[in-house]
């Protein structure tokens, strides 16, 4: 009898080592730790794809692989004429998570809507505070200047007013940063005198029950079995966190992972060759660059930041950090996007000019300043240690002494908002396919105090441009002012434009229904396997 309990758990603790082999549970080999499990706290892709999308609902979504907006915990919305009023119908009977710490007493409701936003619009809300209290997206976007007010006009009915028409109000309503949580859970965190807790062990109504977190090892999920659209294919979905591209093809090959994120650019080849191993790739909508802190000397001067760009060998680091799988970024949005400027005139690799502009910005002999390198792979971005130190040595060769720095990935995401660096290399993936959501959130006046313009560059003719451009909802004149602003943009050097990288995914074939998403980001409700 004995025997047969030591058998019983080791064959029970052979299934919780390797989870690849259950019939329903999902490995997913991911390049990084979240930095929350809040995404109205989150800017970065693998928080999102941790919190926002197996836990949250947003009251619209994106159509899964596309960009068409459809209801989400709102089942339809009404537009007024003049475009400043959204009222959202909201689903009935829809249920929060039951956890470890939380059983919902009622359904999802409008109460919900207004705790979540209202936590972020409002300075004297008690939880605005909470978790360090910066809510980079609402903030970048000024979301608190544009939403005049939000009513809860029944239980299932809420109503925002806005102090102006907003060309992208409702896409970005279906933005990460605009998930739902729960206001119960909230109030209940409050008593008991624990509210971060509400942001490390997080209740929505998603797909997906959040189980358990080891930091830098694993996240466990399992299926939420009254998801409003129905229970998920997969009965358990476990993160492997895996920041080693190269780790995290061999588990994928290994059958410890069912699907990898990043696959290096290297490897790219055998994996397409391999029976077992599917591999899907797009255009990503994604730019990758380097910002100059235009706060800090001598980066305050547009004759250095120019000269920068003109020392920097762009096309190099596309043939050995991408393998010509991306193309040289001369704007800030790329190019499939809607108003890309094709007309804007690129800095040209020319180390003569480079020290020319030093001179006359009275820096003959160059300077000495430091590169802040992404520690982790990124789409825009597969080796940020390897461009840094090809950088590196570019600016070298015209008297600029780099000096390189890293950080672990949240650390490194909280130093580039606070402006600690001189030089950083950042990137980013659209969320919603409207220039908007490059031209603003990353360049913005109010992007710069709040943290996603990690120039914190402010120009004032851009902002105009940029502003007069969201109030507009003819394409055609947004596209003429965005065209504008990207001139601008260019002019002024905040960034150094680097990539627009093609996205790839590895995954086994027994892997179905997965479906890439324009916005990069890994979502995993509506797959199987076979």
């Amino acid at each position: 009898m004995k025997s047969l309990l030591i058998l019983a758990g080791a064959l029970l603790t052979l299934g919780q080592s390797a989870p690849a082999f259950a019939a329903k549970t999902f490995v997913y080999c991911s390049e990084a730790s979240p930095s929350s499990f809040n995404p109205q706290l989150a800017t970065d892709g693998p928080s999102f794809n941790a919190s926002a999308y197996p836990i949250y609902n947003r009251l619209v979504e994106f159509e899964r692989g596309g960009t068409k907006i459809v209801p989400g915990l709102a089942e339809k919305w009404d537009i007024s004429k003049d475009g400043k009023t959204f009222t959202f119908n909201l689903r009935k009977n829809v249920q929060f998570h039951t956890t470890a710490s939380f059983k919902p007493t009622r359904p999802f409701n409008a109460d919900d809507v207004l705790f979540s936003f209202n936590r972020m619009m409002k300075k004297d809300h008690p939880f605005n505070k909470v978790s360090g209290g910066t809510y980079e997206y609402f903030e970048s976007m000024d979301m608190a200047k544009l939403i005049k007010s939000i009513d809860k006009v029944d239980d299932s009915t809420v109503r925002f007013t806005l102090n102006e028409p907003n060309a992208p109000f409702l896409a970005n309503m279906a933005m990460a940063f605009a998930s739902i949580l729960s206001a119960e859970y909230g109030d209940q965190m409050m008593k008991a005198k624990t509210p971060e807790k509400m942001d490390i062990d997080p209740v929505g109504t998603g797909p997906f029950l959040f189980k358990s977190y080891r930091k830098d090892s694993e996240i466990r999920f399992e299926a939420n079995p009254n998801y409003f659209e129905g229970k998920s294919n997969l009965d358990r979905l476990v993160f492997a966190i895996t920041k080693d591209p190269t780790v995290r093809i061999q588990k994928l090959k290994r059958g410890e992972c069912n699907f990898v994120a990043e696959p290096p650019p290297a490897d790219l080849k055998a994996l397409k060759s391999d029976a077992k191993i599917s591999v899907v790739e797009q255009d990503g909508l994604n730019v990758g660059y380097m910002a100059f802190n235009v706060e800090k000397a001598p980066f305050d001067k547009v004759d250095v930041r120019r000269a920068v760009n003109h020392a920097l060998n762009r096309a190099a680091y596309l043939d050995a950090i991408y393998l010509g799988n991306a193309s040289i970024a001369k704007n800030a949005i790329p190019p499939s996007m809607w108003s890309y400027n094709e007309k804007v005139e690129d800095y040209k690799y020319d180390p003569a000019k480079a020290k020319e502009l030093l001179a006359k910005a009275g820096f003959p002999n160059g300077f000495e300043a430091s590169l802040y390198f992404i520690p982790v792979s990124r789409p825009y971005n597969p080796n940020g240690k390897k461009m840094a130190e090809m950088m590196q040595a570019d600016l070298a060769k015209v008297g600029i002494k780099v000096n390189l720095t890293t950080y672990e990935w949240a650390t490194y995401l909280q130093k580039a908002r606070a402006g600690e660096h001189q030089m950083i290399l950042v990137g980013w993936t659209g969320d919603n396919g409207d220039p908007d959501n490059f031209l603003n959130i990353l360049l913005s006046c109010d992007a710069a105090k709040n943290g996603s313009n990690y120039a914190r560059w402010c120009d004032k003719n851009y902002e105009k441009i940029i502003d007069q451009a969201k109030t507009i909802t003819d394409q055609k004149k947004r596209t003429a002012l965005y065209q504008e602003a990207q001139k601008v943009f260019k002019s002024e050097a905040p960034w150094v434009t680097l990539a627009h990288a093609k996205v790839f995914r590895a995954m086994d074939k027994k892997v179905e229904g997965f479906k890439m998403s324009p916005f990069g980001s890994d979502q995993f409700y509506g797959v199987d396997l076979k």
